[in-house]
């Protein structure tokens, strides 16, 4: 793997070095954009509006517009803005990993120290693995200010990207009720429904259906055949009664 950041995890008076790497990759097909006339491949390009002309790619710098002229900015205002998180994750405080909801998640990067054998970052992964906390700190990666938390994963200390709260768009506009009754009689057997679907978290157990099964059809066309698709029946309940409904849930459950 090829490192993507390298800094150091700030922890208390303690400085940690470490590479980051990306913890997550893509499972969806490359499928490249093509010209549906002659098959040829559509290429994108970066031109000069005024010109009309490809600007080379060491040729670009970015700008803000500031009333009607462009500010042009350079690496090093990047680093100036904040120089103390352009090379430091910086833990600000400790949380509950429980209490960081899933909406703030992005994507997560591991994190390698500069030698083997560190005992700085063992003594963090240890001690967020016994207090069952998670760091919470910010640092700048490409030219953008992250928040992160800092958490063990089997052996490796993992920085995972959140969203800054400002990020998360508020639920008010939604037309949701807020005083629906629901019976006793029904939160039972909703509740034992649940119970009887649970399970231990195992994502193992799911893959990316659907790419593999675009795959089949593309190696099909490719032997200029069209693979059988079965035809999926939309599931309809019978009557509208919701305490009906969850009570043929839980025998269709068990006769599974």
């Amino acid at each position: 793997m090829r490192s993507i950041w390298k800094g150091s995890i700030g922890f208390g008076l303690v400085s940690i070095p470490v590479k980051l790497y990306s913890a997550v990759q893509s499972s969806s097909l490359d499928l490249d954009m093509l010209d549906g006339r002659d098959h040829s491949r559509i290429k994108y390009q970066r031109v000069n509006e005024k010109t009309h002309k490809e600007v080379p790619y060491d040729k670009i710098v970015k700008g803000y517009k500031l009333d009607e002229d462009y500010i042009v900015l350079e690496e090093r205002d990047f680093e100036d803005a904040a120089p103390e998180k352009s090379k430091v994750i910086e833990i600000e405080s400790f949380v509950d990993i429980a209490d960081v909801n899933p909406m703030f998640y992005e994507t997560s990067y591991y994190t390698e120290p500069d030698t083997k054998n560190n005992k700085a970052y063992a003594l963090l992964m240890q001690a967020l693995i016994k207090s069952k906390k998670a760091g919470l700190a910010r640092f700048v990666l490409r030219s953008t200010e992250t928040l992160c938390i800092v958490h063990p994963v089997e052996n490796v200390l993992v920085v995972t990207k959140i969203r800054f709260g400002q990020e998360i768009r508020s639920t008010e506009d939604l037309n949701i009720a807020d005083d629906v009754k629901i019976s006793k009689k029904e939160l039972d057997v909703g509740l034992a429904l649940i119970n009887q679907y649970a399970e231990d978290f195992d994502v193992s157990k799911f893959k990316d259906e659907y790419h593999d099964e675009l795959l089949k059809i593309i190696q099909a066309k490719a032997k200029g055949k069209r693979p059988t698709i079965k035809k999926l029946k939309p599931h309809t309940s019978k009557g509208t009664d919701l305490y009906e409904q969850l009570m043929g849930s839980l025998k269709a459950k068990k006769g599974a």
